[in-house]
């Protein structure tokens, strides 16, 4: 499969209708965690719509040229939050599931952190890639192939502030 370019508009859109399955579903969750550098736009327009807080779990997997080496998953020391307790039902968010790795060893991370105050884990995300070894619980698109995803703000990764100021003086 090619890869997928998405605009803005479209990302904002494929947010929404996350939005709207997760409400179809009826579930109450009590705290949106999600998975820093993807998952934080995702996260934080979800818990605007939900009215829910809001916890950051910074995890990378990615390096190399242009980002597109996988390794090893790592997570930051501690979970971003106001508040001591994460409540019983949490709801984990990012951008894509892949190989299904990272969301995986994220729900790891959480039970082993937060164990006394978790009851119920679900997932949700844009994009569920085929091969995947984890399924979202909620998720707009199935990709049977597996394409890389071009996100709208991809192209900061290419750009310095010198390049914006170039680009603002014209």
């Amino acid at each position: 499969m090619s890869d997928l370019y998405i605009s803005w508009s479209e990302y904002h859109r494929k947010i929404e209708d996350l939005a709207v399955k997760i409400d179809e579903s009826k579930w109450e969750f009590d705290r949106i965690v999600c998975l820093a550098r993807g998952g934080l736009r995702v996260g934080d327009i979800l818990s605007r719509i939900f009215d829910k807080r809001l916890a950051i779990l910074a995890a990378s997997s990615y390096s190399g040229a242009e980002g597109k080496v996988r390794d090893s998953i790592k997570f930051a020391r501690d979970l971003t939050m106001v508040g001591d307790d994460l409540g019983p039902r949490v709801l984990l968010v990012d951008d894509l599931v892949d190989s299904g790795i990272s969301l995986q060893q994220s729900i790891l991370w959480l039970k082993s952190r937060y164990s006394e105050d978790i009851q119920e884990i679900r997932t949700a995300v844009l994009w569920y890639k085929a091969g995947s070894v984890a399924k979202p619980d909620y998720y707009v698109d199935y990709l049977a192939g597996h394409p890389w995803i071009h996100q709208p703000f991809e192209m900061y990764e290419q750009m310095s502030a010198a390049d914006l100021a170039a680009k603002v003086s014209k």
